[in-house]
């Protein structure tokens, strides 16, 4: 295996900042999207074709949006299983249906090759930093060896078991996150109307048992006006709570709290909030409250 070569299908919001870790660590990248401004902006070499990518590199790395682009980009006719050849390795760093990734690896299988999930956590600040965690799943072995690749941009990399079992585990986090976020900004607008001064009422959420990664990470910031611009948007929240109720429904687990986000993050891009992070849930939530903003000075939608 070539340890000095990459190649990276997808250099969005996140796969151009993992592809810029990977080159500034000194790799050499490939990269391919059909935004070539993105290629240009990670600094990969860029690819002109899936094709050209496949014949770069042993590993191959995608961030797609979801298991529909995944699997037009692997299964199309010139895409990454047609020209894909025994011993390389493809891993799949999207947020994607775990069933789909299951179908795909046994495909790969069929031609020699090792298909990875790793589902992703820490958002666009941690990608920048190089301090994602990485949930994975396939071979153990074949994990182990790709973990050169994983170093420049991820400190923590757990394997979670056979294929799909990255992408399932980054589905239940995912569900957590948004039921998290979108309680707390409830609550955070009930706060603001209550006349309640905001950082002193995180500081007692903080150390009692209402305590969680938005209250802790992303409110602090957001009552200061600061909503960490660059993250995870409303629709794709949306998409991946709806990834999450598919998965649980295939293991026969009833979702009883899958409601609350679907509402929250639905209104959200009924008002305007979907393509923007979903942080900015807390808005759409205060704009039908009276229009609350938690920042003195900001406006409500009129």
């Amino acid at each position: 295996m070539n340890k000095e070569k990459v190649g990276f299908i997808g250099l969005g919001n996140m796969g151009g900042r993992m592809t810029r870790r990977l080159v500034d660590a000194g790799l050499s990248v490939a990269g391919y999207d059909t935004v070539k401004e993105r290629i240009d902006a990670a600094g990969a070499q860029a690819a002109h074709s899936i094709k050209d990518v496949m014949a770069f590199a042993d590993v191959i790395m995608m961030s797609l949006p979801d298991s529909r682009v995944v699997e037009t980009v692997v299964e199309s006719d010139d895409g990454v299983l047609a020209n894909s050849r025994a011993g390389q390795i493809v891993v799949d760093l999207s947020t994607a249906s775990a069933s789909s990734t299951i179908r795909l690896a046994k495909r790969f299988e069929e031609r020699g090759v090792r298909y990875i999930d790793a589902g992703i956590s820490g958002g666009a600040a941690a990608a920048e930093k190089g301090t994602l965690t990485l949930m994975v799943g396939g071979d153990e072995a074949t994990v182990e060896a790709v973990g050169w690749a994983f170093a420049p941009f991820s400190t923590k990399v757990a394997y979670m078991g056979a294929s799909g079992a990255g992408h399932t585990t980054k589905l239940l986090n995912n569900f957590l996150n948004a039921v998290s976020l979108a309680a707390s900004a409830e609550v955070m607008v009930a706060g603001k109307k209550a006349g309640l001064d905001l950082h002193k009422l995180l500081d007692v959420l903080n150390s009692s048992s209402g305590v969680n990664f938005a209250t802790l990470n992303r409110f602090p910031k957001i009552v200061d006006g600061d909503y960490l611009e660059g993250g995870l948007t409303g629709k794709l929240m949306t998409k991946d709570v709806m990834l999450y109720v598919d998965r649980v429904r295939e293991l026969g687990v009833v979702s009883l709290n899958a409601s609350g986000p679907l509402a929250c993050f639905g209104l959200g891009t009924a008002l305007g909030y979907g393509d923007v992070i979903s942080n900015r849930v807390v808005d759409a939530i205060g704009d039908v409250s009276g229009g609350v903003r938690l920042f003195d000075g900001q406006q409500a939608k009129g």
